[in-house]
């Protein structure tokens, strides 16, 4: 039963890994697979029922797994159909202003441009977001510059390129390097076709891993740099990229709190965009935020461009009368401090 009995502690400790403030990869990789730690605690519970025993150690493991699957559970109900919609979908037909917004990391040594292609004249965004874009995929998106006439382009070898597209104007455009020399990001306004203006950020921190950053140090303090800019402002907001850090973990909780943006994704589904070869291993990296002026008209992860990452498509419609009848986070003095502290603990490095 020892095979047993260090299963159910493992499922256990995976559920406690994500509450240690440590910033190291081996700590913050707990974040990531709940679905997953989720799934194989309910087979042990399975397993445990039929190979039940009664030794002390055995049910203190068995009982501890129970609580620890119950916790995996309820963080993870939030991004199902059984939860209450954080934003609100409209039906109909409607004269509202529209954005659609496609987001891609296309993987760089990927070449298979031409299913990207397919889904932009597919789909036809109004901004399109490809990162880890390097002078290639440039060279290869350039036939899309007549229906995009507004570009910004960031290639980059070290697979933190970047590039937007936008059949909309674009005004205040600045590339940003908020925490590292060589990871960029975009801050810009994008008009409307009412006149109406969004603040919009474009982001692809580094992850916490063996190959990238060893701490997620630098990931949670630019994301929330970008959230203590975002409270500071009653502007429209739209927020989105890779993040390299999923919708349930404690950072983009925070982040949340502190921007008090809101995200489609609760109350509906995963919407899970990485690992695309892996169905197994999947969880939502990129991301749609935004603030309480919009709501929902579409969202959906579409199909594999042989990239890591699937591409996925936010839809939203923009109203004035949005923000009376959606609800959002709030962050309190503990937030805000635990914001500074990891701001400046990247910033001491």
């Amino acid at each position: 039963m020892l095979w047993l009995i260090s299963l159910n502690f493992f499922i256990t400790l995976a559920a406690i890994m994500p509450f240690v403030k440590i910033s190291h990869w081996t700590v913050r990789i707990f974040d990531f697979p709940r679905v997953q730690f989720l799934v194989l605690g309910f087979s042990l519970i399975i397993i445990n029922i039929f190979l039940f025993d009664d030794s002390l150690v055995y049910i203190i493991s068995f009982i501890t797994m129970i609580l620890a699957t119950s916790y995996q559970l309820k963080k993870v109900m939030r991004y199902t159909r059984l939860r209450k919609v954080e934003v609100k979908k409209l039906k109909g037909e409607t004269d509202l202003p529209t954005i659609k917004i496609m987001v891609s990391n296309v993987l760089t040594p990927n070449r298979s441009s031409g299913k990207l292609l397919n889904h932009v004249n597919s789909e036809k965004p109004d901004v399109l977001l490809c990162v880890e874009t390097d002078q290639w995929w440039e060279d290869q998106l350039r036939v899309l510059e007549e229906d995009y006439p507004v570009q910004i382009k960031i290639p980059q070898d070290n697979l933190y390129g970047m590039h937007l597209y936008s059949k909309l104007e674009l005004k205040s455009t600045d590339i940003r390097f908020l925490v590292e020399d060589d990871i960029p990001s975009i801050k810009t306004k994008i008009v409307l076709e009412d006149g109406n203006e969004v603040l919009f950020y474009a982001l692809h921190p580094k992850p916490p891993s063996p190959t990238e950053n060893d701490t997620s140090t630098n990931r949670d303090a630019e994301l929330l740099v970008v959230a203590k800019e975002i409270s500071q402002v009653d502007e429209p907001v739209i927020v989105c990229g890779d993040l390299n850090d999923v919708a349930w973990s404690k950072s983009t909780e925070l982040f949340k709190k502190i921007s008090e943006l809101l995200d489609s994704r609760i109350g509906r589904g995963r919407f899970s965009t990485f690992h695309a070869q892996y169905p197994f291993l999947r969880w939502p990296l990129d991301h749609f935020f935004h603030s309480s002026h919009f709501m929902l008209k579409d969202m959906k992860v579409l199909s594999s461009i042989d990239s890591d990452h699937f591409p996925i498509v936010t839809q939203l419609y923009f109203s004035s009368q949005a923000k009376n009848v959606q609800k959002e986070p709030q962050a309190n003095q503990e937030d805000e401090k635990e914001a500074d502290e990891k701001i400046e603990e990247a910033f001491e490095e």
